[in-house]
């Protein structure tokens, strides 16, 4: 009898077409072009040599693979970058959904804040093409220089280290904030051309160390301000620079009011606080209010 615990003989290429598809099916993934960058980029290219350490959420804990063979990188898994820090690659199906609601062209200028290795943008990187052109923003130094590394085959796309929340990438057509923030930095919105999308994680913490969950938030400039609506949930590290602790705590209350499907508009007009607003502040208002001319950027 076979070992069952042996691999079956299918090449590389094959089976990123298969993992590929396992990402359109389980994320519903809309774009063609997003679907052929997976089935292209090799996830191996972006870790370390196995054998490799998957997270197991359900579990709470890591367990190894086998061997080293590329071929166990190619399922829906999270695989440690770092398990002492509780460090990943991420969760492919959930990185493929947030990428499928950037709505990449071919062409784009993107940003990515919290780039890790580097994976997920190289995956950008293929579906905006050598027209277009993404910037990489990693504040840790050993991350961002493994990112620059392992980018350097694509000549559209450059590494940053700092942090995100302070670099100013010039206009944009989609920025993607891959840690938990407490409110929209005005760089990232204010980067944002006509129609440009951004993803940015609303998240609140317990603790010091900032990590913590909230939703995803999808901001789109248009000629009447920015729409704005929460798509998913979602959690993970801080946003180095974006958090500030009144803002947590005023997101801890208005996410337990669980309205959050109410949220249609971001606003940065000056106005009184009403009963539209889900969350205002001096700088910024997540409000209820369809984008109009009557609303101002």
């Amino acid at each position: 009898m076979s070992d069952p615990d042996t691999l079956p003989h299918i090449d590389l290429n094959t089976l990123r077409q298969y993992y590929a598809e396992e990402l359109r099916a389980v994320a519903n993934l809309q774009s063609e072009a997003l679907v052929r960058a997976f089935a292209k980029v090799p996830r191996e290219h972006f870790l370390e040599p196995g054998p490799w350490q998957v997270l197991n959420p359900d579990f709470g804990g890591y367990w190894m693979t086998k061997d080293a063979d590329p071929r166990r990188l190619y399922h829906n898994i999270i695989v440690a970058i770092d398990p002492s820090r509780h460090l990943n690659n991420g969760h492919p199906s959930f990185l493929a959904f947030l990428l499928d609601e950037l709505e990449l062209r071919a062409g784009d200028r993107t940003v990515h804040v919290g780039c890790g290795t580097g994976y997920y943008t190289a995956v950008m990187a293929e579906i905006v093409g050598p027209e277009g052109h993404v910037t990489a923003i990693e504040v840790d130094h050993e991350l961002a220089g493994r990112a620059r590394g392992n980018l350097r085959y694509l000549p559209h796309v450059r590494v940053l280290e700092g942090n995100g929340s302070e670099i100013d990438p010039g206009p944009r057509d989609a920025i993607l904030i891959n840690a938990g923030a407490t409110h929209p930095q005005p760089i990232w919105v204010d980067s944002l051309d006509l129609d440009a999308r951004l993803l940015l994680m609303l998240t609140v913490s317990d603790n010091e160390s900032g990590h913590g969950f909230g939703g995803v938030l999808k901001v789109k400039r248009q000629d009447g301000g920015f729409a704005a609506r929460f798509i998913s949930r979602v959690g993970g590290f801080p946003c180095i620079g974006a958090r500030d602790l009144n803002l947590n705590e005023r997101l801890k209350e208005v996410f337990k009011r669980g309205n959050r499907k109410s949220v249609q508009s971001l606003r940065r007009d000056s106005h009184n606080p009403s009963d539209t607003c889900w969350l205002h502040t001096d700088s910024f208002c997540l409000s209820a209010l369809v984008v109009s001319s009557e609303v101002g950027n």
